[in-house]
């Protein structure tokens, strides 16, 4: 008589937790660029989530803080995802800045754009999306890298 496959997803003890369902779950999360995967089968709940921004884009690059001479107080750097101008990602998936890899971008820092001028591309479930310039102006910050993956809401280039 030949033994049933074990399926990966009947409920366990808490001892016998199957490393290789998360294993395929967390690679699953890198391929697709989600920031959480959920799933349930038969009383078993699995959830994979990653541990914060940092691991979803690369951390922007540190800088030495200043010392302001006394009598001169400083101020924190405004949040980019505030500025009036800023243009956030409608969707999870990867950045590319231009067309094709080692293509010209998009755009480039000090360029103007006029209003639905293709800034970005965002991939998204095997789908290319043109994300469009929400404003004419001068494109001042690129905050992400060609092949970034992206969250939603996530700053993605500052037009002013």
């Amino acid at each position: 008589m030949a033994s049933k496959p074990k399926d990966k997803t009947e409920p366990a003890a808490k001892s016998a937790v199957d490393k290789d369902l998360i294993r395929e779950l967390s690679a699953l999360l890198e391929e697709t660029g989600l920031s959480e995967i959920e799933i349930e089968v038969s009383g078993l709940r699995v959830r994979v989530a990653r541990g914060g921004v940092a691991a979803a884009a690369p951390a922007p690059v540190a800088v030495a803080p200043m010392v302001a001479p006394a009598g001169i107080t400083s101020t924190a750097a405004p949040d980019p995802a505030k500025h009036p101008g800023v243009v956030a990602s409608p969707m999870v998936g990867t950045a590319y800045l231009a067309p094709e890899p080692g293509g010209k971008p998009y755009v480039d820092i000090g360029d103007t754009v006029r209003e639905g001028q293709t800034l970005l591309i965002i991939e998204a479930m095997k789908t290319m999306n043109q994300i469009p310039s929400t404003r004419s102006g001068k494109v001042t910050q690129i905050m992400v890298e060609d092949g970034q993956p992206v969250e939603y809401g996530e700053p993605l280039m500052i037009i002013e």
